[in-house]
């Protein structure tokens, strides 16, 4: 029986102690059969604090964790040694879709996964700017300075604020962690 992808809702705040919990469990309780992988989707934001830049990770989808497992036998009859193993587990609610549950499309979670990974090479800022919008410049020589957005550079994570400096209006390039919404 192939291995399919399962949603798992959890209480809000638990997914990482789900997911260890689960992988800590599947050698001693013998679901290695059962089981094959276990994901908690987060990218990586950075937001500022105290004027430090700062890289924290954020869930995708909060309150759900992916399993890769086998739950259905060929009939689509719930097999039940891991459906207890996963049910069991605490801070878990219950399995997305119903009974039987429905697993997710593969190709779904893999998209999943391209945007992990995708996220693993940049950092998104928490905040989204746009063209136009009047920012603060939070950290660098130009503290405490207001200033417009002329453009937007997502792929370097850069963006060309107008400063008006001494009464006359520069351009400046700042990195997104620099500035926040006015």
């Amino acid at each position: 029986m192939p291995s399919q992808w399962f949603v798992i809702q959890t209480l809000s705040g638990l997914e990482q102690k789900v997911k260890d919990s689960i992988e800590k469990r599947i050698k001693p309780e013998e679901m290695g059969e059962y089981v094959t992988e276990v994901l908690v989707p987060m990218e990586k934001v950075v937001e500022v604090r105290n004027q430090k830049k700062t890289v924290t990770n954020r869930k995708l989808w909060p309150g759900y964790v992916f399993v890769d497992m086998v739950l259905l036998d060929d009939n689509k009859k719930i097999i039940e040694a891991p459906w207890y193993f996963i049910k069991e587990t605490p801070g878990v609610i219950g399995f997305v879709g119903g009974e039987p549950p429905i697993p997710t499309p593969t190709e779904e979670v893999e998209a999943i996964k391209a945007q992990i990974s995708a996220s693993e090479d940049s950092e998104r800022p928490k905040v989204s700017f746009a063209v136009g919008e009047t920012v603060k410049i939070n950290n660098g020589p130009f503290l405490n300075f207001s200033g417009l957005i002329e453009e937007i550079e997502p792929e370097r994570g850069k963006l060309k604020v107008t400063v008006n400096i001494f009464g006359r209006n520069t351009p400046v390039e700042l990195e997104y962690w620099q500035v926040e919404k006015a």
